[in-house]
């Protein structure tokens, strides 16, 4: 038995942070120097492209519009749709690394979560909702989805920008932003201090595409039944409300694949959740026999 943290593989667990860090202040720049070079100034080395032409769920909504007439929808450009295919190769090999690792807004969300765990406690924090309701609840982001294609589709414009609370986010201070994005983004950070990722467990559409690819990954976790002591430890760490212990591969449409159930960061027991193939996992479970 190892604790956790004392191994290579959990530095990788501090590369997530480092990422989120990353790509918050990435799209933050770059936000800010697309409203400087509105006013003929800008910062040399970044791109003064908006945040739509940076979003790869852009891309998503553009489809039927791109496949039909071969335009992409209005204020969307060709590198959303670039940005969507990255984003679908990863997730065919790793899962939704994006929501776990890359977007800015589940980052922001994971720092309210943060303040909410010291205001209400570890065990009360992410705890507030009735399991039964909170499982309907985690499908309503795949009717937000289904509403924002068909919109975007029939009336070929980007609807969702005027609830958007990621886009709210990077440009509240300009006249860009519609109310409707700043109250959403406004309940999220407030739901944000009870439980954790709100706005992506409940409502988020690009995370509910990204979501299904947890059907088919390469890489997943993996829990080896014969060296689980059912502590509990990958349940009570999984931001998303997993009962890791109760599967042997996990494949539930909410993870975000942030490792932060496996044996090298919370996980007490060596090698038992693991980020790994299917081929690795059995090897080591034959070798642990």
């Amino acid at each position: 038995m190892t604790k956790p943290g004392n191994n290579f593989f959990r530095n990788k667990i501090w590369v997530r942070r480092f990422a989120q860090l990353f790509f918050f202040g990435l799209i933050a720049l770059i936000s800010v120097n697309h409203t400087l070079s509105e006013s003929g100034l800008s910062i040399p080395f970044l791109a003064n492209a908006s945040l739509h032409a940076l979003c790869p769920f852009g891309g998503v909504v553009t489809i039927y519009q791109y496949a039909t007439e071969g335009t992409f929808v209005q204020k969307i450009h060709e590198s959303s749709f670039i940005l969507m295919i990255i984003g679908f190769l990863l997730a065919i090999l790793f899962g939704p690394v994006f929501c776990g690792w890359v977007c800015p807004l589940g980052t922001v969300q994971e720092w309210f979560a943060a303040l909410g765990r010291k205001l209400f406690g570890k065990k009360r924090y992410n705890h507030f909702i009735p399991a039964r309701i909170d499982r309907v609840l985690r499908y309503l982001r795949y009717l937000v989805l289904a509403w924002v294609v068909y919109m975007t589709a029939t009336s070929g414009t980007l609807v969702f920008a005027n609830i958007d609370p990621y886009y709210a986010l990077f440009n509240f201070w300009t006249s860009e932003v519609a109310v409707g994005g700043l109250i959403v983004l406004g309940v999220t950070l407030l739901a944000s201090l009870f439980v954790e990722r709100p706005w992506c467990k409940y409502a988020c559409p690009y995370g509910a595409v990204l979501g299904l690819f947890n059907l088919v990954r390469v890489f997943g976790i993996r829990r080896q039944e014969s060296t689980c002591t059912l502590c509990g430890a990958c349940d009570r760490n999984c931001p998303m409300n997993i009962n890791v212990s109760s599967k042997s591969v996990i494949r539930d449409h909410q993870c975000i694949s942030c490792l932060e159930c496996t044996s090298e960061a919370r996980c007490p027991v060596n090698a038992t959740v693991v980020f790994a193939t299917a081929g690795f996992a059995a090897k080591s479970e034959t070798k642990g026999e």
